[in-house]
């Protein structure tokens, strides 16, 4: 019968990387455009963007349809500045939330892998931790029956 050598807890520290924080490795590679694209991104995708880009559209189109034609400054049904103005903005902030969506998913993809190594190391020391357990587990039943004797 074979004896199964446990590894020693040195032997099991060696195996052990120092701990890094992913986040701040991360944050520290980006270039000034790529945390320019993350900002755009984060800032475009939420509802106080969306309600000021509908306030805005509501208050032109509202004040040329119902000011004194006068005071009107682009006039009913063209609305050609806004078009403008409108499609520049979405013209603009297409690629720049692209290129903050792909840098999203890059860090998504390195944050999985260091989730990975994490529960594989933790996976590693359990097993060393339960093999431990079965250890003196044995020699506890050994010693339980030599003092029954």
């Amino acid at each position: 019968m074979s004896k199964k050598i446990l590894p020693t807890l040195e032997e099991i520290k060696a195996l052990r990387k120092p701990l890094y924080n992913i986040n701040r490795t991360y944050r520290e590679n980006l270039k000034g455009i790529d945390k320019f694209a993350l900002w755009v991104t984060e800032k475009v995708g939420t509802v106080g963007f969306f309600l000021a880009m509908l306030i805005w559209t509501v208050l032109w189109v509202g004040w040329n349809l119902l000011a004194p034609v006068e005071l009107r400054f682009d006039p009913y049904p063209a609305f050609v500045l806004w078009l403008i103005i409108s499609n520049a903005i979405q013209i603009l902030l297409m690629p720049l939330i692209l290129l903050g969506q792909n840098l999203q998913g890059k860090y998504s993809g390195i944050r999985d892998e260091a989730d990975f190594e994490i529960n594989v190391k933790a996976e590693r020391e359990i097993g060393t931790i339960l093999a431990y357990l079965e250890h003196q587990q044995k020699v506890l039943e050994r010693m339980e029956k030599k003092t029954k004797r």
